[in-house]
């Protein structure tokens, strides 16, 4: 084998590379010499066919897989021999083929960028802290009583009110005509939910038991369905019920029935998951602080195909958008630019990150894995089973999983390296600087 490097710029390289036909002869000889001691032809016995027969049946097959097996494994060395780390697969273009000649071929590749030695301990970053005022605690607590409300009938009889719970029999017509979906018996309604369409349960307020009313409503113009909207529509309802809530308070008797000890655990646990709210939040603020200064103060080269993928990845959520409906807010050729210049980010933390990860012998362990799949098996309530057996019989899909754990390990290895000052802000101030956060960013790509 002959390697000749034909270009060496920036993150690509080419080469030359020959392979002599004795070497490819010798291979197909090699596999016709395994293949006739078990093969069999009609008129012989297995393993007594004559080579030559062999050859004329399967020679140029067996030349084939030669050649494939020669190139991928002279185009392997040659990159080892050179110590590259081919960014994505090496790209083969064949010169001259001629069984009996010498193959020659030219690989283009492109390699990951060197990205020397990183020092985090000069960054400096600001972690915004919220503490949990009690105030948060007892609004959670009341919707938490507000949601375990009972119902009862009203008692002596009224007409109905606005946070009553009404039954109710309905039929819905537009023109004199009934409609598809219009009609409902028995049907629960509570007063003042804006479950349905505007105005509709206002009419409802000071209805009594018993007794028909024509609600008239319009259908929305942007209404699902496209024959229903923007028509007028009448109602013919009669209501068969009217129940009142009973709130419930706030006790050990709640708390028991929300699965906990007393009421104290009960707010124990709420404090502590609205906590957990408030650094999740933090959290992502200080990631994409950490993320912006790394992109900032790391600028080296990028592999172009690497760009190119992460490009056409965005661009083809842009072009379903676009036939959904969407317009896009610009001229498509900026888009395009601004687009690329966020793939260009992404690949470049990326390749950043899995440098330091790998440096530093940051890994993924089964556990990490495992507990990874049954967050997403919780994501579907009552499917818990089929999406753990799902992901239990498709490894590549579970191994996707993988990176975005890789990745917060990554981050927090280096949070730890940074220089991070606390501040203490109270619970708006946190979600302010989230949502001005966020639309700086949504700002940056408009």
């Amino acid at each position: 084998m002959q390697v000749t490097e034909l270009s060496s710029e920036g993150l690509k390289r080419q080469f030359k590379i020959v392979v002599p036909a004795g070497d490819l002869s010798t291979k197909v000889d090699e596999r016709l010499k395994e293949l006739a001691t078990t093969a069999s032809m009609p008129g012989f016995r297995p393993g007594k066919v004559p080579v030559g027969l062999l050859k004329k049946q399967y020679g140029q097959a067996l030349y084939g897989e030669a050649l494939e097996a020669a190139v991928n494994q002279s185009t392997a060395k040659a990159i080892e021999d050179r110590g590259l780390k081919p960014a994505l697969q090496p790209k083969v273009d064949l010169k001259t083929l001629e069984e009996g000649k010498d193959v020659e071929f030219e690989v283009a590749i492109e390699v990951l960028p060197e990205i020397g030695k990183l020092d985090f301990s000069g960054i400096e970053l600001e972690r915004l802290k919220a503490e949990v005022p009690a105030k948060d605690v007892e609004e959670a607590l009341e919707r938490i009583a507000k949601a375990n409300r009972e119902q009862k009938p009203v008692d002596p009889p009224r007409p109905a009110q606005k946070g009553d719970a009404v039954k109710l029999d309905f039929t819905g017509s537009v023109d004199g005509v009934e409609f598809p979906g219009g009609k409902a018996e028995d049907y629960t309604l509570d007063l003042g939910s804006g479950s349905f369409i505007p105005g509709f349960e206002d009419q409802l307020v000071g209805a009594e038991v018993g007794k028909e009313i024509d609600v008239k409503v319009k259908f929305p113009d942007e209404y699902g369905a496209k024959e229903l909207a923007g028509k007028d529509a009448v109602f013919k309802c009669t209501i068969k019920e009217v129940r009142e809530y009973v709130d419930k308070p706030a006790d050990d008797e709640l708390a028991k029935k929300n699965n906990f000890e007393n009421l104290d655990a009960m707010k124990k646990a709420i404090g502590e998951r609205i906590g957990q709210d408030y650094a999740q939040v933090s959290r992502s603020m200080i990631k994409r602080q950490l993320l912006d200064k790394l992109a900032e103060s790391h600028k080296f080269e990028v592999p172009e195909g690497l760009v190119e993928n992460e490009f056409n990845a965005i661009w083809q959520r842009v072009e379903e958008a676009k036939k959904n409906g969407e317009k896009l807010e610009g001229d498509e050729e900026t888009m395009k630019k601004e687009y690329r210049d966020i793939a260009v980010r992404r690949i470049r933390l990326g390749l950043l990150l899995a440098d330091v990860g790998r440096s530093n012998s940051i890994d993924v362990t089964p556990d990490e894995l495992n507990q990874a799949v049954m967050r997403e098996a919780m994501r579907y309530p009552g499917q818990e089973r089929q999406v753990l057996e799902f992901y239990g019989k498709n490894a590549e899909l579970k191994e996707q999983l993988r990176a975005p754990i890789f990745e917060e390990k990554t981050v927090d290895f280096i949070l730890e390296l940074a220089k991070v000052a606390e501040k203490s802000v109270t619970p708006e101030e946190l979600l302010k600087a989230a949502r001005e956060a966020d639309e700086e960013k949504t700002a940056e790509a408009a």
